[in-house]
């Protein structure tokens, strides 16, 4: 139980925190459920939150670390935005604690990788025709199964380009645990992965969302 947990740690010490458990999935907002929206906010969220606050008077005692493990799809969205979504406001929240945990002396800090997919497998692969069954009468007689295909093939040759060297979070993570002087982020990332990250943070929106609106029309 957590009262056990925190009465063990109290006595041999607690340093470090790494926040990593995650799902993902694909689909379009109408596509998919509240109930996945919740059973997404929950994981990806609210259960880093949760671990946090459960074991914040620990770290503040030992001046420890808490690391994230966040995302580039944290800056936009192609296919997968409830992951998006999660990741985004994961961030947020790092950005208030690493701020509040200063005093303290506790470190806090997010992970950014790239497409990691073939590694993690966190995202199998779509299928189309299991997304169309799932979809409800009013988005069948808006989109059509040959779109649902596209979307799937567009994303699915995504996930089949993830990188295997999964040793580069891992190393990222290491230091942020281990580092005299850990960075705030660490974005773990191929170079036109962070080149699509730069466009969206300091491009305009209408920049941005002409380059996602041209990859998804491929």
């Amino acid at each position: 139980s957590e009262k056990c947990l925190l009465r063990h740690f109290s006595s041999v010490g607690f340093w470090g925190l790494v926040n990593n458990a995650g799902i993902s999935t694909f689909g379009e907002t109408g596509w998919l459920s509240m109930e996945k929206y919740e059973k997404f906010a929950d994981a990806n969220l609210l259960g880093s939150i949760r671990t946090t606050l459960a074991f914040l008077p620990l770290l503040r005692k030992y001046k420890g670390r808490i690391v994230f493990m966040s995302s580039i799809i944290a800056y936009f969205s192609l296919g997968n935005g409830i992951y998006s979504m999660t990741k985004a406001a994961i961030e947020k929240f790092c950005d208030a604690l690493r701020l509040e945990m200063k005093k303290f002396g506790v470190r806090v800090c997010i992970i950014q990788p790239g497409n990691y997919a073939r590694s993690t497998k966190i995202q199998p692969p779509v299928s189309a025709e299991e997304i169309w069954n799932e979809l409800s009468e009013e988005e069948k007689a808006v989109y059509n199964k040959e779109y649902v295909q596209e979307r799937a093939n567009f994303f699915n040759s995504i996930l089949s380009k993830g990188s295997t060297n999964s040793n580069e979070v891992v190393d990222a993570m290491v230091d942020a645990l281990m580092s005299p002087a850990p960075k705030a982020h660490y974005m773990v990332a191929k170079l036109k992965e962070k080149a699509l990250v730069f466009v969206c943070a300091l491009f305009p929106t209408v920049v941005m969302d002409s380059v996602s609106s041209y990859a998804l029309s491929k």
